[in-house]
């Protein structure tokens, strides 16, 4: 197992404020999000770790923690110790440094992160930071003797999952869903801003354990595709067909938004492909509801295919008068 440097991989000090190791990470997390970059291998893994970094250093036991191994790793290689032989079993998560030889072994930690750009699910942590960190999200470990050795399992959380697919106006507005659980009618809200990968949890609503105790119930949120919008984090792009005439002299056109239409205001000579941004039009935000995206609106000119005789023959004389400039300019 390989020493993973979190501050290298976020492009930051040791020294660095949380301010600044939130704002690497945001800045990082854009560069690599799978929205952005799909079908690359090297993106997805890349923000992975820009994930699994930013879990750690932003979080101040995490931090901590791991700003004590990396003087206890620096100090063995600088006596000249190899990566394969550090002890990593004294950093088990429970242990203290200079503990028991201990062998440790975890199963799957599950999704990387929760809520962003709706990326979780996409693959777990690494064996270093299994290793160093697995116990400090609120599990316990389990720990069995083997031959007389020692050995700590991570145990899997008692959590059931349901997917649940809403739709982007749901998504907007926020909505609600009725389960049934083991005999019980619950009434599940789902907050305004929710995207795919959105995780509502409903504590003690599962299935009884072996232990008899209630696990926990989670509602994975699925936003299904709208025909006229396109998501991304909170901002919201769609097309906006505008005639010819209006493109060229300019008026007011009626956007679909998914708080109601407004009227937009479309200078003279509007080019094709020209964006407009309507403030706050976009996404409420999950976590602050003072907060929200942008709709950009992408203007596509629609050019008339019949004319009459009549708008032919100014067309004809719009031609003329064009060429006509061109000569003298």
């Amino acid at each position: 197992m390989e020493y993973q440097d979190y501050y290298k991989t976020l492009g930051v000090e040791r020294s660095a404020s949380e301010d600044e190791i939130k704002k690497a990470y945001r800045k990082l997390a854009m560069k690599y999000h799978p929205d952005r970059n799909p079908d690359d291998k090297d993106a997805e893994e890349n923000f992975k770790q820009i994930n699994e970094a930013y879990q750690v250093l932003g979080d101040s036991e995490k931090r901590a923690r791991y700003d004590q191994l990396g003087s206890a790793y620096q100090q063995y290689r600088q006596r000249g110790g190899q990566p394969g032989n550090f002890d990593w079993s004294q950093w088990f998560t429970g242990q203290q440094p200079g503990g028991g030889n201990v062998r440790v072994e975890y199963s799957d930690l599950g999704d990387i992160l929760n809520g962003l750009g709706g990326a979780g699910g996409m693959g777990g942590f690494s064996d270093f930071f299994n290793t160093i960190f697995g116990g400090m999200g609120g599990q316990a470990a389990r720990r069995s003797t083997r031959g007389g050795q020692q050995s700590y399992r991570r145990s899997q959380p008692r959590a059931y999952e349901q997917e649940v697919t809403i739709s982007l106006q749901e998504a907007y507005t926020g909505s609600t869903r009725k389960l049934d659980v083991n005999g019980r009618l619950l009434e599940i809200k789902i907050p305004a801003g929710a995207r795919t990968g959105t995780k509502v949890r409903m504590s003690g609503a599962g299935p009884a354990g072996p232990d008899g105790a209630p696990s926990d119930l989670y509602l994975v949120i699925k936003v299904a595709p709208d025909p006229r919008f396109t998501r991304e984090k909170n901002d919201l792009y769609t097309d906006v067909n505008v005639d010819l005439y209006t493109a060229v002299l300019g008026g007011e056109i009626k956007v679909n938004t998914l708080s109601g239409n407004v009227l937009l205001n479309i200078p003279a000579g509007t080019q094709p492909g020209q964006t407009f941004r309507l403030k706050k039009r976009g996404m409420p935000d999950l976590k602050d509801k003072n907060k929200a995206g942008n709709l950009y609106a992408n203007v596509q000119v629609s050019i008339p295919k019949k004319l009459t005789d009549k708008e032919k023959e100014l067309f004809e004389e719009l031609a003329r008068l064009a060429a006509d400039q061109k000569v003298q300019a």
